[in-house]
């Protein structure tokens, strides 16, 4: 069956060749018609009964039903639902539908069983007005409906863009941070972040105490969702009670304006 060609060759496509045009190319109609057809062909099996128009209308309509109800069992199930779990279990809906059909056509004679006839001409416009009115309808809103999955494919939703910035203590807990010191003592905590950009970004940190810049670190270069920790140091150089101790986030050299400050008090004595 050409149906199973091309699930085959879009299996074979997605482990040897990177993602591209051709896996959009192979997987919209891998999932907008491929299991509805196989479903509809294993329900009607006849020849008469089903026409063409109503054979692909109700393909793609048994598909958009369908896969969702795969993606929802697999939700519960150990794989979750990924490409690849979401390939291989739709693969194998289509294929146990396929048997299905095959056995199915075995049992009716040559000329009652549904086959497709490829005719290369043009297609004509027989029959009523009615006819033609819902053929033009049905690959208008086909059409539209590719189109609309195919902008979604190619430029998804990156979801929101933001970047953690957070203080652990000396032990890597959010407990036991500085609060009293001497002056001239180092005093050390650790400070993390986590890119969430979606896109490379690089980051630089500035420790001031009571407005003055005590320490820097950085440049730090991050991929999106990767995450850094490290050990970021200040040295009071005067006494005071609630000494204001500030860590500045600044992205991509961006020195004008930081964002994110975090910052701690601390009591400094002689």
């Amino acid at each position: 069956m050409l149906l199973n060609l091309l699930v085959i060759v879009l299996i074979a496509a997605v482990i040897f060749i990177p993602p591209g045009v051709l896996h959009v190319t192979l997987g919209l109609p891998f999932v907008l018609f491929g299991p509805g057809y196989a479903l509809v062909v294993a329900l009607f099996p006849r020849k008469e009964g089903l026409g063409s128009i109503e054979r692909v209308a109700l393909s793609f309509g048994m598909s958009i039903a369908v896969v969702p109800l795969i993606s929802l069992i697999l939700n519960y199930t150990c794989w979750g639902i990924t490409a690849e779990s979401t390939l291989y279990s739709v693969t194998l809906f289509i294929f146990i539908m396929s048997v299905i059909a095959w056995v199915r056509m075995r049992s009716l004679v040559e000329e009652d069983r549904f086959s497709i006839n490829l005719r290369l001409r043009m297609p004509g416009w027989g029959g009523s007005m009615w006819n033609k009115i819902l053929s033009v309808v049905l690959v208008i809103a086909i059409l539209g409906m590719l189109g609309v999955l195919t902008y979604f494919i190619v430029t998804p939703n990156k979801g929101e863009e933001f970047t953690e910035f957070y203080i652990l203590g000396a032990d890597g807990k959010a407990a036991d941070y500085p609060k009293e010191m001497e002056v001239g003592e180092e005093g050390k905590v650790i400070v993390g972040i986590i890119n969430h950009e979606h896109e490379l970004v690089t980051y630089d940190i500035e420790v001031l105490i009571d407005g003055v810049k005590d320490s820097t670190l950085g440049p730090i270069e991050l991929e999106h969702d990767e995450k850094w920790e490290g050990a970021a140091s200040f040295t009071p150089d005067r006494a005071g009670d609630n000494e204001k101790v500030e860590f500045l986030l600044y992205k991509n050299g961006e020195a004008e304006s930081s964002w994110k400050p975090l910052h701690l008090w601390v009591d400094v004595t002689e």
